[in-house]
């Protein structure tokens, strides 16, 4: 059994790329994977303020659910990064959550890592931006992680219109072979 972290850092319940996650998470939980869904967007998360305290404690400063949040993604086996394309590139609240990582990057490896994005663009070369984003904490900052799939869904805007859609079988195919 295999513990997952999904991170969906959709403003939007039940939108598109949350869906992703949902498939995804159904097919974990089928194979008796343990799975927390985080839904970023609800958090409150204080921006980075770089006092680099955290480089003496071990931890951020603020108390606004973080470093619990960190602590449960250094004991996954698996972490799913999601977000929506805003303006080709990730949410600001999937941003504030990278940034405030800051502290635990040498913490956080040996995981298999998920992408998720989706967006009304039809180009999937432009959504590459918002992976590639993701990219900059997933690959060069944790250390030994394993980038284990990546789902570009384009031409999704409105709410459910991912429904019926390939990528979702794909997501639960991923969540179920994890």
């Amino acid at each position: 059994m295999k513990k997952i972290v999904i991170l969906s850092s959709s403003p939007r319940k039940n939108g598109n790329t949350e869906s992703l996650c949902r498939q995804f998470e159904k097919g974990a939980l089928e194979s008796g994977h343990q799975v927390e869904f985080v839904r970023v967007a609800d958090m409150k998360l204080g921006y980075c303020q770089a006092c680099y305290v955290c480089k003496s404690t071990g931890k951020c400063f603020q108390e606004d659910g973080l470093n619990e949040l960190a602590q449960k993604l250094i004991e996954a086996d698996v972490i799913v990064f999601s977000s929506p394309a805003y303006f080709y590139n990730m949410t600001g609240q999937m941003k504030v959550l990278i940034d405030r990582l800051l502290c635990f990057y040498n913490d956080i490896k040996n995981k298999d890592i998920y992408i998720f994005t989706a967006a009304w663009e039809p180009d999937p070369a432009k959504l590459d931006a918002v992976a590639e984003a993701i990219r900059g904490c997933t690959r060069d900052c944790f250390p030994d992680c394993a980038e284990k799939g990546v789902i570009l869904a384009t031409g999704a805007y409105d709410l459910g219109e991912i429904e019926g859609r390939p990528e979702l079988q794909q997501a639960y195919e991923m969540g179920k072979n994890c």
